[in-house]
């Protein structure tokens, strides 16, 4: 994760380095700037045009912190904005560092959360103003955020909020085992008109008005032939996930084995979907317990005797294989699902 830290005056200048610090504990890779007549007292990079530096770090960081007024982060953040899905956490902090206001990116970029983590760090006060948060209700963006899912709709999660906020009660479905009890008029129940249902099955519409929620959490693995083009491989994962009913969306990443890293088709089709790709030695795969398909001509090349199915169990931590090896054009696929919990409560 990375993260900027702007400021604009003395007293801001050294509160900026507390924030960095404090940003640096729980794993951001900080930069810091502030104005040149301040860099050098307070021992911080000077930031000539903060600006341009908002430019670069708007597209690089995961939040941005301006020490200084809500005016200047507002007037520095504005040609920069595109979409809550994409920006980053904003948040501006008094010189004094008395409130902490989220001002972008509340839910799903985590600044609320962070102001509050910030609040904690720097004795301030952490003010929202999101609806949600101010009704004390659940918060659907930032707990699908914080749970790696995907939110198909955002009308469908601000008319979910809406109702929430209106005192209604909705309805909720999941495949998965939930941890814990259900947020406040939450019921697991599908009678309901409005609902939330988290599921793979892009699909899924347990309720009249669905807020689809998916999991991050299947996994492909491939095995292929030396110089498999990108087409071939599209003809083989794309429609077999159709079959499935699983949205691209849902797939947390590709697998195989070490000695197809380089294998270009394989590399081009995970850039072109923005899939991280990872690759597993022979003896990681063949580490794996479980019941898996085997060939002997696979095994004379790779010493696996199955690379899609072990790739794809291993990435997804144990989970289940939900496609068994499918074979096409010099290709081999399976597709595994990781086993989730799901829970509401915020972990520390």
């Amino acid at each position: 994760m990375k993260a900027a830290v702007y400021s604009f005056s003395r007293r801001g200048a050294f509160l900026s380095k507390k924030i960095r610090d404090f940003l640096s504990s729980i794993g951001y890779e900080v930069r810091i700037g502030t104005m040149p007549k301040y860099a050098a007292e307070a021992g911080i990079p000077a930031m000539s045009d903060h600006n341009a530096s908002c430019a670069e770090d708007f597209v690089n960081c995961d939040a941005i912190v301006f020490v200084g007024s809500v005016g200047i982060a507002v007037r520095t953040i504005a040609p920069f904005i595109k979409s809550k899905l994409t920006d980053p956490a904003i948040i501006s902090m008094d010189e004094c560092g008395t409130f902490i206001i989220p001002i972008l990116s509340g839910h799903i970029g985590g600044a609320n959360d962070l102001a509050r983590r910030l609040a904690e760090a720097v004795g301030g006060q952490a003010c929202m103003t999101t609806a949600t948060d101010v009704n004390g209700l659940f918060s659907v963006d930032e707990w699908a955020a914080r749970n790696n899912m995907v939110i198909t709709s955002l009308k469908a999660a601000k008319d979910f909020a809406a109702a929430l906020i209106d005192g209604h009660t909705v309805g909720f479905f999941s495949e998965f085992p939930v941890i814990g009890s259900l947020p406040n008029h939450i019921i697991e129940d599908m009678d309901f008109k409005e609902g939330m249902a988290v599921t793979i099955d892009k699909i899924g519409r347990p309720f009249p008005d669905t807020l689809l929620l998916l999991p991050k959490i299947v996994h492909l693995g491939i095995g292929c032939r030396r110089d498999v083009s990108l087409s071939a491989l599209e003809d083989l994962v794309l429609p077999e996930l159709e079959k499935l009913k699983i949205d691209m969306r849902s797939v947390a990443g590709i697998s195989s084995i070490a000695i197809k890293k380089d294998e270009q088709g394989l590399l081009s089709f995970a850039k072109k979907y923005n899939l991280p790709v990872t690759f597993y030695s022979a003896d990681e795969l063949n580490s794996l317990e479980g019941d898996f398909s085997a060939s002997a001509f696979v095994e004379s090349v790779t010493c696996v005797g199955n690379v899609c199915e072990r790739s794809a169990v291993l990435s997804s931590r144990g989970g289940r294989l939900i496609l068994p090896k499918t074979t096409l054009i010099g290709a081999t696929l399976a597709v595994a699902v990781e086993n989730i919990t799901l829970c509401f409560a915020k972990s520390d």
